[in-house]
């Protein structure tokens, strides 16, 4: 499942390598066959370059929203669930090892 998201992305990342660049190259054509001026060319980019973020920004909340879905259905704990029940049992081995320190001395 990871591999797929992360081709997933890749793949998106590269699509919008290549529109930026695409966009780059025909407004530079565009402008040098007159048929936009410079700074509507570099307004066009900049709003291509806008939408192309927002667009981006959902796809990173929709992948990371799946995956949370995802990783609910197998019902894995979450790293501060993790992180408690590793100090419950530190704190267990804690008083185990004082128990048996105990039971030990009381035996000599």
């Amino acid at each position: 499942m990871f591999e797929m998201i992360r081709k997933s992305l890749l793949a998106s990342l590269g699509a919008a390598v290549v529109t930026k660049e695409k966009v780059e190259d025909a407004t530079k054509r565009w402008v040098d066959e007159g048929k936009i001026s410079r700074e509507e060319a570099e307004r066009l980019a900049q709003e291509l370059v806008e939408s192309g973020q927002q667009q981006w920004d959902d796809i990173q909340g929709k992948v990371t929203e799946t995956v949370r879905k995802g990783l609910d259905t197998f019902d894995i704990g979450s790293k501060g669930e993790f992180q408690e029940l590793t100090e419950r049992v530190e704190n267990l081995e804690k008083r185990l090892a004082l128990l048996e320190e105990k039971g030990g001395a009381e035996e000599e």
